[in-house]
Parts: C-alpha cells; structure tokens; sequence
C-alpha cells in the first residue's frame, strides 16, 4: 500500500475534476427517492420476508434475474451455484463491477417487525432451519437493482462496461470464490475495479464508512478431532482422556495471540463448540473442536494456522495419546477468505465523489468493532489485478445507534429506506467516478 496522505489523494482526485461534475448532479437523490417510493420499498419487503439460505437462493436469484433483465441489462444466472450476473455495455471506457450479496442465515427472526420472516428451508445439511435476513442481505439486492435502474438512466454520465452481480453464499464465505471459480473473470467482462457495500446496524443512516485500507479480516473455520483412549471414570490411568487433552489445547492455542503474534497486529483464535463425551462415569475416546480464526495480514494467517497444527500435536504428545491418535486437524476448504483491503488511491476517489455527491459530512471514520469478515476479497486478490473499494451504509436511526441489535442477532433490524437509498446513491456515485465520460 502507498504511504501517500488521504489529503494529497483528494486533492489529486478534486483536481482532475471529476468530482466537482459530480458535485452538479442534483437529480440523483430525488430519482432514487421517487424509485424507493414506486419501486424499491416492496421490493425490499419481498426479500425480507422470502431469505433463503446460503447456497440455496433460488427463488432470490430468480427474482434478482428478473428485475435485472427488465432494466436492458444482459444477464447470465446459475453462475457459481446460485449467483446472477449482469452486462451493461456504454461505450469504452475502465469495466466496474458491482456486488450484493444475498443469502440469508439460519436464524429465527424475532425483531418484531410487521414484514418479520416466517420462512423455513432445508439446508445443505439436510435439516429445516428458520431463515432470516439477520445481516442486511435484502439491503444490498434491493440495493444493486436500484443502482441498476439509476445506473441505466444516467448513461449519458458515464463510459465503460458495468456488471452487476448477486452473490450467493456470502454467510459461509465460499459464494465469491465459487463464483470466480466458475469463469466470473473470463465468461464476463473483467473489472478494473470492483465495488460492494454493507449496510451497518452501528453506523447511524445518512452516513458511510469508506476505510483507505483493510475492511475485513480473513476467516478460516478449523476442525480438530482429538483422540483418546476410552475407559471408565474411575479407572482413569487404564486409558488417555481426550477431554483433558482437548482443554489443555484450548488454553494454549490463546498463546498463539497472546505471545507469538505482534500485539499491534490483528488476530483471533476462537474455539466456537467443543464436543465430546457420553456420561458422566465414562472417559470417551474423542473430542471434536470447532474454530474460527482470524487475521488482518496473509502473514499473521498463516502463523496462527501453522501454530494450530503444531499445539494440537504437541500438547496430545505431551500428555500422552500414541502416535497412531494423534489429533487431526482440517481447515475447511469452503469456508475461508483472506482479508479485504481496499486499494488506497481507488478508495479515495471513491471518497471524493461521495463527498461531492452527497456533502462533505456524509463520511465517517471509526475504529473497526471486530474482526468479520467477507469473502468480496476473493474478487479483489492481488493476482487478479482488480481495484476493489468496499464501503459501510449507516443503517440506524442516530438516537437508536447504542441499543442497536448486533448483526447476526434475531433481534436486528435495520431502517430500510435510508439504508436502501443512501447504498443507491452511493454506489452510482462511485461507479460513475470510476468510469467518467468520454
């Protein structure tokens, strides 16, 4: 990344006048206003109440391919499982992509709302789950097709190639890379850059989050299997006990935070379920583990990976379980991703044109609440040479910021319309930046 200063950018970017033809622009927000109003608010609604899960959004991506092919856009489904894709072409000029992802959790909605989702769906695991949009997913849809319609209307403003795409299976972090996987970068026109949003429950509406560097840390799901020799409670030196060893593993995989990764540096072990046992007079032969691990930097994952392997090995040596029940240790090959880092120079263009388009005080900067993550960085990897800027939509009215529901809760809720209209706005506000007329 360049160490170049966010004000040296700006004023690089303000120069080249871009954004002050942005800044003439005053039709957009009532366009998108009268298009919620018409449109886009029972759009949202129908998606609120109709998630479905990961991998398994059929009937979104039908209705994502339907409001799309209506608009003039080309589009493709069936891309990387459930994923929809959408070509408009205007003239030369740098390929944007644009992504919203749509799948909703395995969660049993209890936000009270009026439009609270009732749906219940089989999962990939074979088991009928509740579902719910607990994370914002229907934003980002309603979202991309308002951009769509406003992005097709103001041809006139921009030259290039945009694509638009619904991702599926964002929650378990494998709908992106199954995506590129399946030809997203040689079936479709490239990206030079590629955009995203999310809307954010602790983010007040009318503001966006546009960081110049890492957005996302990465996340990787560990399963260990630890073994043992089974034998009765009282009789415990006649077998190995996998619980005690399971929890000795536990404790010292928190030094792999605590004493060999840099204190400045981002990092997180978390042991999420530990399984094992049968009865309480019973010493049973395995324990299973299940982790999420995260990191801000390719380095520090591949410390923290390394270093699992190696504690899980060593600490059953040590406290006895035979070579041949030693634990095992699999990284998911699904869900993983690395961090998502926005290009800097990328991202302050971007920020220039939201601040020209929308007022100087629509962005904010805060300190990042955790470590999610978000597998947009599988479209943005530095292989792939694709600029990507992925920004935050405020989602709660200022006074109701504190007390917000956490994402992911059954509680959350969100206000629709700002979320809706500002993530419109703001994503046709980047992309025009990023692909001026000609």
């Amino acid at each position: 990344m360049k160490k170049t200063t966010l004000t040296a950018i700006l004023a690089a970017v303000l120069a080249a006048g871009s954004a002050p033809a942005i800044a003439q622009d005053a039709g957009l927000k009532a366009a998108v206003k009268a298009d919620y109003d018409a449109n886009l608010a029972s759009l949202f609604d129908h998606f609120h109440r109709n998630p479905e899960l990961s991998g398994l959004e059929v009937q979104t991506a039908a209705r994502m391919a339907q409001e799309l092919r209506a608009l003039g856009y080309d589009v493709t489904t069936g891309v990387g499982g459930t994923g929809v894709v959408a070509v408009l072409r205007n003239g030369p000029g740098p390929t944007v992509m644009i992504r919203a992802d749509m799948d909703g959790l395995p969660v049993e909605e209890k936000s009270g709302l009026a439009n609270a989702s009732t749906a219940r769906q089989v999962d990939s695991d074979g088991v009928e789950k509740p579902v719910m949009h607990a994370c914002g997913h229907d934003v980002h849809i309603t979202a991309l097709v308002g951009t769509a319609r406003q992005m097709q209307a103001r041809k006139a403003n921009w030259s290039g190639t945009l694509v638009l795409i619904a991702q599926p299976a964002e929650e378990r972090i494998f709908g992106a890379r199954a995506m590129v996987e399946d030809g997203l970068y040689s079936r479709f026109p490239k990206p030079d850059y590629a955009l995203a949003f999310h809307v954010s429950a602790d983010t007040p509406t009318g503001k966006i989050e546009a960081p110049l560097g890492i957005t996302s840390s990465s996340s990787d799901s560990v399963d260990i299997a630890v073994h043992g020799v089974g034998t009765h409670g009282a009789s415990p030196h006649m077998g190995v006990d996998p619980i005690l060893v399971a929890s000795h593993i536990v404790v010292a995989l928190q030094s792999l935070r605590s004493r060999e990764t840099n204190p400045l540096e981002g990092a997180v072990v978390t042991v999420g379920a530990i399984r094992g046992g049968i009865k309480h007079n019973i010493i049973s032969d395995r324990v299973d583990l299940q982790l999420t691990v995260r990191a801000d930097s390719p380095e520090v994952r591949a410390q923290l990976l390394d270093g699992i392997d190696r504690i899980a090995r060593n600490t059953a040596l040590a406290l006895g379980v035979p070579d041949d029940k030693l634990p095992t240790v699999v990284r998911s090959p699904l869900e993983n991703t690395p961090p998502t880092i926005n290009d800097t120079e990328t991202a302050a263009r971007v920020r220039a044109a939201l601040m020209a388009g929308l007022g100087d005080d629509v962005l904010i900067d805060k300190p990042r609440g955790g470590m999610g993550a978000e597998d947009f960085a599988y479209f943005v990897t530095p292989e792939s040479g694709v600029k990507g800027v992925y920004f935050s939509v405020g989602g709660t009215p200022p006074a109701q910021v504190d007390d917000a529901p956490g994402h992911h809760s059954p509680l959350f809720r969100i206000t629709p319309e700002p979320a809706v209209t500002l993530g419109v706005e703001g994503s046709v506000l980047a992309a025009e930046a990023l692909m001026p007329k000609r």
